[in-house]
Formats: C-alpha cells, sequence, structure tokens
C-alpha cells in the first residue's frame, strides 16, 4: 500500500468539520513531511465543495498581498457555490511576513460580510505559528496538531515491521526507498534534515552561527537517547559559543519538530529548568541516516539496537507531548536514572525500556518510588509491555487518561 491510498486518521477529524455548515479558521501544524499537505488534499477530495490550495512553501517569504490574492480568488468560489460555501487551503502560511495580521483583518471582514468561506491555514514551523496564534487570532481558531507518523500508521501504509520502524523511522516520503539504504539516507539528510534547518529554522528566525546549529543537530540525532551536558555539548562541537545559545538552538530544533531536549524531573519548575538536558529525536530516521551501519548490523550491537528502541519510545512520547497531551522529562540521582517521566495534570508515570529479555533488575525505579509513591511505574520491553504493544497505542492510554 502506498501512502497515496492511506489517509491518516486525523483527517476523519476534519472532514467532520467541513462538512459542518458553519465556518471555521482550522490550523494544521506539524513538522515537515508528516503529511499534512497530502492529508489536505485527500480530505478536499472526500468532500463536495469548491476548493482553493495555494503554497508560500518558497526559499524567499512572500508578502501579505500574496494572501489577499488567495483569499479573494476564494471568495469568489464562495459566492458562486451559493449555500454551501467553500474552502481556502493556505499551505506554509507561516513564510508570510505579518501573515496572522492579515488573516484577521481578513476573517473578521467576512464575519462582517457574512460569508461562509471556511479556511484551513497549514504550518510546518510551530515558533512562527505559535506568535500569530497568540497575538492576532486569539479566539479566532481551532488547531490541530500532526505528529511524525506511528507505528500502526507506517505498519498499515506501507508494512513496516517493528524493527524497521525502529530503524528507518517514520517518514512516509522516505519508506519506499528503504531498499536501498544509501538512496535512503540521502534522501533524509538532504530532503528532510538540510531543508528542514535551511527553510524552517534559519528562514524564519535569528540564528547567529548557522554552522554550530546544524552541528548541533547532528550531535543530537548521534547522542539521542543520552543525557549531555551543554559543557560536554560545546567541547564536542570545538565551538567558543555558550550555553545560552545552545538552549536557543535546541529550543529552534525543537519547534522544528526534528530534536528535544529533555529537563530532569524534580517537582519543581525552576531545577527542571536549569537541569543537565537529555537529548531526544522525533523521529529515528533523523539518528541512523547518519549511521554507518545496515539494519543487520545495527540489530547485532546490542547497545546500539537498545539506543535505538529507547529513542522509538522517546520520539512516541516527545510528539505526543508536542500535540498538548502530556509533559516528557528523565529522572537522574546519583547512578540511578529512570528513562523516562511522563506528566499530564496529577498523574505521573515513570517509564523504563528495555530492548530484550533481561532479568536486571531497575535499581533506578526503585529508588524514583521512594522519592515520588504516587508515581505510576511502567516496564517497555524485557518482561514488561512488548515494544511494538506500546508504539501501537496512544501516549494517553498508557497514562490511564
Amino acid at each position: 500500500m502506498s501512502k497515496k491510498t492511506f489517509v491518516r486518521p486525523y483527517a476523519k477529524e476534519l472532514i467532520r468539520r467541513l462538512r459542518e455548515p458553519r465556518r471555521f479558521l482550522q490550523i494544521i501544524s506539524g513538522a515537515r513531511q508528516v503529511g499534512k499537505t497530502t492529508m489536505v488534499t485527500q480530505v478536499t477530495e472526500s468532500i463536495d465543495l469548491p476548493c482553493r490550495f495555494a503554497s508560500a512553501d518558497v526559499p524567499t517569504l512572500r508578502g501579505t498581498q500574496w494572501i489577499e490574492q488567495q483569499w479573494e480568488a476564494a471568495r469568489l468560489l464562495e459566492a458562486e457555490s451559493g449555500r454551501e460555501g467553500a474552502v481556502l487551503i493556505l499551505d506554509e502560511v507561516q513564510k508570510v511576513q505579518d501573515w496572522a495580521e492579515m488573516v484577521k483583518h481578513l476573517w473578521d471582514e467576512d464575519s462582517r460580510m457574512q460569508r461562509k468561506l471556511k479556511v484551513v491555514l497549514l504550518g510546518s514551523a510551530p515558533l512562527a505559528l505559535g506568535r500569530g496564534l497568540s497575538e492576532s487570532l486569539a479566539g479566532r481558531f481551532e488547531l490541530l496538531h500532526l505528529p511524525h507518523w506511528s507505528f500502526p500508521e507506517m505498519r498499515e501504509a506501507f508494512g513496516l515491521t517493528l524493527d524497521q520502524y525502529v530503524f528507518y523511522g517514520a517518514y512516509p516520503g522516505a519508506a519506499p526507498l528503504m531498499g536501498d539504504l544509501d538512496r535512503w539516507k540521502r534522501y533524509i539528510r538532504d530532503s528532510l534534515i538540510e531543508t528542514t534547518v535551511s527553510r524552517e529554522v534559519l528562514l524564519l528566525s535569528r540564528v547567529d552561527k548557522p554552522a554550530l546549529l546544524r552541528r548541533l543537530l547532528e550531535l543530537g540525532c548521534a547522542y539521542s537517547g543520552q543525557i549531555l551536558s551543554y559543557t560536554k555539548m560545546l567541547g564536542q562541537l570545538q565551538d567558543k559559543g555558550n550555553t545560552v545559545t545552545l538552549a536557543h538552538y535546541l529550543d529552534l530544533l525543537g519547534a522544528a519538530g526534528v530534536l528535544a531536549c529533555l529537563g530532569k524531573y524534580a517537582g519543581a519548575e525552576v531545577r527542571q529548568r536549569n537541569s543537565i538536558p537529555k537529548l531526544q529525536v522525533f523521529n529515528t530516521a533523523l539518528m541512523t541516516a547518519t549511521f554507518p551501519l545496515t539494519m543487520a548490523q545495527a540489530l547485532g550491537d546490542r547497545q546500539l539496537w537498545g539506543r535505538l528502541v529507547e529513542s522509538a519510545v522517546g520520539a512516541h512520547l516527545v510528539n505526543a507531548q508536542a500535540g498538548g497531551a502530556c509533559r516528557v522529562f528523565y529522572w537522574r540521582e546519583r547512578n540511578r536514572e529512570v528513562d523516562f517521566v511522563v506528566r499530564e495534570g496529577n498523574t505521573l508515570t515513570a517509564i523504563e525500556v528495555k530492548s530484550g529479555q533481561t532479568a536486571d533488575s531497575l535499581p533506578g525505579m526503585a529508588v524514583f518510588e521512594r522519592k515520588f509513591p504516587s508515581a505510576r511505574k511502567l516496564l517497555v520491553g524485557g518482561d514488561g509491555v512488548p515494544v511494538g504493544e506500546f508504539l501501537s497505542r496512544p501516549v494517553e492510554y498508557w497514562l490511564g487518561l
């Protein structure tokens, strides 16, 4: 099955909203190449409404007049459609300077004129989107976050096994290239990593040291699943920068949906913010695209495969975090560690990951339980919940929400 014939579950909710008689402003956010455009195209093919689609995904920033032109063309469709209305879809809208102010102006104008135009805005830079949503569009939109593809989605669309999902990750555009490893790695590096850095980060944010940001991303992918101080990062990067710069660049990479920076859980926000970070990719393809190993060789390296399995579990968690479902941390005290600590409201869940059947004890979990006795405990892999089962269910299920 190809990705063109697979419709993500999120599409059902969008179809339902588009079929409602009322107008609405829908914002769909998500990292690059998670299938936002493909999903919306499939959705519009499933409804009987006239649609206008336009994309701002060009190397240079557009001006607000571009939005106004597209909006006016969609208004003509809406006027011709009669009672049913019409749909305007603007892709990569965050690349239009002052986009939110123009959308607010046009949306409010349509409200006064009682037009029935339904608007869907797609964006892959949450920081740029977030600024516009909070400053100009408050109270006017519905937000849908589209995460990286899950294991069940990749299995259904492309037939991936669990091991393939752990190694090749969850980029649908790269899945057909798995038979040619070199070509697959080039696609990940050139079409995803470099494009994300150049178009989602450098184009939209101030970065004084682009080379440092790129090296930091490479370092973060190589050290995913590991706790690494900012001082050690600077040493590895051989740069004379400062920790404030690194922390800012990690925030940008996290917002772009490629590399998360987990804080230590301590029960107090100030201590979490000041902790040594644990690096975590959003998609394990970002790790293996830089490895000089095949999947068979990676499977034969128990330590490396364990890191990949832990990162696959971590990716499942941070994608849920990006969608607002929870907050994800790690925990460590001296040489005792818990891989992930997940908090949602008053619910606290400690998660330890094991990549194989093992009789090893979990000293970190035991110490954590004494310090936080109300926390739920979950073992993934080993004698606990099978890794494939954990990855096949939403994170909310495991949190008991």
